[in-house]
């Protein structure tokens, strides 16, 4: 998607002038001007994305499966916490910790899980921040409601029991190593990953 950006400019310029010189002919005014170069870009973008086959749409595939997971296995691990499915489950729940979490069913008294939660979101949307050259208005709102998201997980976190947040900030440690790892010019390169403007060769 980044690498086609250059191409659709350079055509978005070359249809804009088609459409303009078009209109003068047939005399549209400037909003049927538009409605035609609009129309006609899309069309435009649309064979571009066939043709690379990278549609904006498969970018969030993962998000419609993991989303659902994530709020489905926290609600099994409230339930397994709470006794709501077996109490023998929850007290295998209250002697299964680690470490300073020893009760799985209890909230973390000493607030380290949920800290480094927050702090491990954070890490995710700076990540995805630092990735943008030119970023939109839109971007930018929505790079801030995420980082607001990721400072109220902290007191969320905190008050459920510590089973829920083992499991959030686990699952968040994975999507940071993911994002560490498709920073790698080497990892990139062993996965024949196009080359794109953003790439470093000095990511970390």
């Amino acid at each position: 998607l980044e690498n086609l950006q250059p191409e659709i400019k350079k055509l978005a310029e070359h249809l804009r002038y088609e459409v303009s010189v078009r209109g003068k002919q047939l005399g549209w005014s400037e909003k049927v001007v538009r409605f035609h170069f609009k129309k006609n870009l899309r069309r435009i973008i649309a064979k571009l994305y066939i043709r690379d086959n990278c549609h904006p749409f498969k970018a969030t595939l993962l998000m419609w499966v993991q989303i659902p997971m994530w709020v489905c296995v926290s609600v099994a691990l409230r339930n397994c916490s709470v006794g709501a499915m077996d109490s023998e489950v929850q007290e295998q729940f209250s002697a299964g910790g680690a470490l300073w979490f020893t009760d799985l069913t209890a909230p973390d008294s000493t607030w380290i899980l949920p800290v480094a939660l927050g702090l491990v979101n954070l890490l995710i949307v700076e990540i995805f921040a630092l990735q943008k050259l030119e970023v939109s208005r839109f971007q930018k709102l929505a790079t801030n409601f995420f980082r607001v998201v990721s400072v109220v997980m902290i007191p969320v976190a905190a008050t459920v029991p510590s089973s829920m947040a083992l499991y959030w900030l686990s699952s968040s440690f994975v999507g940071l190593s993911h994002n560490l790892l498709l920073r790698s010019p080497t990892f990139r390169r062993l996965c024949c990953i196009p080359r794109t403007k953003s790439d470093s060769d000095t990511p970390y």
